[in-house]
């Protein structure tokens, strides 16, 4: 099967058309790959939950149509793309008569879960916002999904009116997994998460085992952030003005005030001999140095700035020892085909030696695991004791201690 699927969509094709459409694209791509999941898509008409945007839009694979923002212009409510929604449907192996909840709501993804589920099953939507469940409440009375429970209520505390659940759904990114979450969940049962982690988002579907949950499934997503209280702000340190930004999903290491100057110094480049071509995904990496390296950290810029280049300007995995950074970088090493190199730019007085250490860790990617299943993700409870987690990298949340374990 090809990876891609060509269409020939003008702006006079009619909703089933590009319903249609989507729906085989999203087969061809491997996104789509049980009945259940392509019968939803093609059944429900996403058109009618996204009325302000065009159809096209609404059946772009890759489209997310953002429905609210704040007073900041951040996105905070959205319709996932149909890409994204299709592989967490498949993630979380919905069965007819499953009851479901799902947290954060858009309506659309809750029409497809009922449409798997049928008859049988119950599917429960909630948000935190009141616009965002009116707007939900509309969209499945007029696709007919009016059987969905709308609830109006925060994330973090679940839904124990509707409670046990088979599956649990978050569309919302989120920083933890809460208590309310596991205890409103069936035995046998499933939370599927876009859980963010050091800073590095996975949608992941953990199933229990004993008294922890263990990952099945590991897919790259983001989406708009969990409100209410399960929100969490990273830590945003500003170096050089506001030219780069290093933002911190836990905080920042001790005396990272020293960085404000390193920039002004002369960087230093190491490069790993570990290179990639131009369309070859490797999101692996930035999960293998988050759970690899100490002061981990996100390294943003400004188009403008020259004070650092980067891999990615919007998210580049770096980390710091408080006085010292580096950052991972790419430069090209060939044109046909075109291949780069990844390496990482060092500065402050450490920075050679930071550089080093994170070119050293993209070798032991490219050699351990760049091409292995990727890592299983434990969820224990907080408060268990050390010598009770499994080996890899710990990290402690509000409710859980998560580890990152490598094969």
């Amino acid at each position: 099967m090809p990876d891609t699927v060509e269409t020939d969509v003008t702006s006079t094709d009619s909703p089933e058309q590009l319903r249609s459409a989507m729906t085989d694209k999203l087969l061809a791509e491997g996104k789509i790959t049980s009945g259940a999941v392509e019968r939803a898509f093609r059944a429900v008409p996403r058109e009618l939950f996204v009325p302000e945007a065009p159809a096209q839009q609404a059946y772009d694979v890759d489209d997310v149509v953002i429905t609210k923002w704040n007073e900041h212009g951040v996105a905070i409510s959205s319709v996932s793309a149909p890409r994204i929604q299709a592989f967490m449907l498949e993630q979380a192996d919905l069965k007819p008569g499953h009851h479901v909840l799902e947290i954060g709501s858009s309506g659309t993804n809750a029409a497809m879960i009922a449409e798997i589920v049928g008859a049988d099953g119950e599917v429960t939507t909630l948000d935190i916002d009141q616009d965002v469940t009116d707007r939900a409440t509309r969209g499945l009375t007029a696709t007919g999904y009016d059987r969905v429970n709308v609830v109006l209520g925060d994330g973090e505390h679940g839904c124990p009116d509707h409670a046990p659940f088979d599956r649990i759904l978050v569309t919302v990114g989120a920083w933890d997994i809460p208590p309310a979450w596991v205890n409103q969940l069936t035995e046998h049962g499933t939370i599927t998460v876009p859980l963010r982690m050091r800073g590095v988002s996975r949608s992941i579907t953990v199933r229990r085992e004993g008294d922890r949950l263990v990952s099945v499934s590991a897919e790259m997503a983001g989406f708009v952030r969990m409100q209410g209280e399960g929100a969490h702000e990273e830590q945003l340190l500003l170096l050089h003005g506001e030219e780069v930004g290093l933002r911190f999903d836990e905080e920042p290491p001790t005396g990272a005030e020293l960085l404000t100057g390193a920039l002004d110094t002369e960087h230093a480049a190491e490069w790993s001999g570990v290179t990639v071509g131009q369309t070859e995904p490797f999101d692996g990496l930035h999960l293998w140095l988050a759970s690899a390296l100490s002061g981990f950290c996100m390294l943003s810029a400004t188009a403008e700035t020259t004070l650092v280049v980067p891999q990615n300007r919007t998210a580049c995995p770096a980390f710091t020892d408080g006085s010292s950074l580096a950052y991972l970088a790419l430069r090209k090493v060939s044109d046909e085909p075109k291949t780069f190199e990844f390496g990482a730019r060092g500065h402050g007085p450490e920075g050679a030696k930071l550089a080093a250490e994170l070119a050293e860790q993209v070798r032991v990617w490219d050699r351990s695991h760049r091409s292995g299943p990727g890592p299983v993700f434990t969820v224990y409870p907080a408060g268990t004791p050390d010598d009770l987690l499994g080996e890899g990298r710990v990290i402690d949340k509000r409710h859980t201690r998560i580890t990152i374990s490598w094969s």
